[in-house]
């Protein structure tokens, strides 16, 4: 009898234990959830590109889940890619709705962004180089060809840029102008 009622006393405390560090974690978790959505919150509110009062964010467990309306495609992708950008955000569902689109133009604004995007790319990777002086380096992208023009060192130094160029994501060709100087 003695140990029934032993047993049945660590059982109990073991549930209380765990029950409290459940309760913990989930405080924790509810209150990092929160943290997010204020920060998402905000950046969409110091945006002066989107209307975040037309632009609604849940999170749970890190995943923020976007809700509400935008005027073109380039809004929602912007609105998705500030987010995602965001400490402690682990995946963005973007269910925005796009109300006024007008698709040949955002069309065009999505493949701008695009190539700025690569292009901002390619460069940082080329500076970070130090086989290929990206300072040296120029970098043109439209509709996804990477054009690289300036002066390097060496025959393997061109080779090496026009690799990192077409090993970046959304690279379609590259077309690979750099000269090698005698210096």
């Amino acid at each position: 009898m003695k140990k029934s009622i032993s047993s049945i006393l660590v059982a109990a405390a073991l549930t209380v234990s765990s029950t409290s560090v459940l309760a913990e974690n989930s405080w924790k978790d509810t209150a990092n959830d929160a943290w997010i959505d204020g920060k998402a919150e905000t950046t969409l509110l110091l945006n002066g590109n989107l209307d975040s009062f037309d632009i609604n964010t849940d999170v749970k467990n890190g995943k923020v889940t976007l809700t509400g309306k935008v005027d073109s495609e380039v809004d929602k992708a912007l609105a998705e890619e500030l987010i995602a950008n965001l400490d402690g955000v682990k995946s963005v569902d973007n269910m925005l709705t796009v109300v006024n689109e007008d698709r040949e133009e955002d069309s065009s604004a999505m493949q701008t962004l695009k190539d700025t995007k690569i292009e901002t790319v390619v460069k940082t990777k080329l500076l970070f180089e130090s086989e290929v002086r990206g300072r040296t380096i120029e970098v043109e992208v439209k509709n996804g060809a990477v054009t690289l023009t300036g002066n390097v060192d060496s025959d393997a130094a061109k080779d090496l840029a026009g690799a990192i160029a077409k090993n970046t994501n959304d690279v379609k060709n590259v077309v690979n102008k750099l000269k090698v100087s005698n210096s």
